[in-house]
């Protein structure tokens, strides 16, 4: 692994694959709000906010499903409708990411998003964040009968954009993701500025942790 803290040497990569929530757009504050809401009005309880971070990345079913699996379809239905009408409001920008997808593109560089969201949820955040015109939804939560951190979704992403996993990176900000992408037999970019803790990253062994979004531009686009 290397921590990326200057000017760094890209690998050349033909394909980026990008996680969505937390990496190219920060929903972590709407996501946060969302478990808090729908464990509050199903269950009467208040996740700890540690604890429900660590969530980010995992389906929904699959959390509730493993957690409460006698309420997890109320609760994934009381994320949704909170979620769904707070995400215009609640969702933030990382300041340079919408430029940097439109750079990386216009490279020729394929790129696309592989995600755990719906595809309804998915294509509302490309949106409402106007990334949508600049890096194409490619697999959603509907899209396989399994999800990271399952190769399953980068596998099929590859698979859409015609991309070999040895010439394709995976960018994340989840230990899930680092491990979908070397299931997938594709490196890992680990974003510090999402869901996951940094120090659990780190162990999680990305092949390259950054910090900011000008570091992940060096590392993509190595001028």
């Amino acid at each position: 692994m290397r921590l990326c803290s200057g000017a760094v040497s890209g690998q050349g990569w033909r394909c980026v694959v990008f996680d969505l929530d937390g990496t190219i757009v920060n929903t972590i504050p709407l996501i946060m709000a969302s478990y808090d809401h729908a464990l509050a009005s199903v269950l009467g309880i208040h996740p700890d906010p540690l604890e429900s971070r660590g969530w980010i990345g995992e389906t929904l079913k699959g959390t509730f499903g493993r957690l409460y699996p006698e309420q997890a379809s109320a609760l994934v239905a009381a994320y949704l409708e909170f979620n769904m009408a707070r995400l215009p409001k609640l969702l933030e920008q990382y300041p340079g990411m919408r430029e940097l997808l439109g750079e990386v593109r216009g490279s020729g560089i394929n790129t696309g998003v592989a995600t755990s969201k719906r595809r309804l949820s998915a294509e509302l955040t490309l949106t409402s964040a106007g990334l949508d015109a600049v890096v194409p939804l490619t697999v959603n939560m509907d899209d396989t009968a399994t999800h990271k951190p399952d190769p399953a979704p980068l596998r099929l992403a590859l698979d859409r954009l015609g991309a070999k996993a040895s010439e394709s990176v995976y960018v994340g900000d989840a230990v899930v993701d680092v491990q979908a992408a070397k299931a997938a037999g594709m490196s890992s970019i680990a974003v510090t500025w999402g869901a996951g803790l940094r120090d659990q990253l780190i162990a999680a062994e990305p092949n390259y942790l950054v910090d900011s979004v000008a570091q992940l531009r060096e590392l993509l686009l190595h001028d």
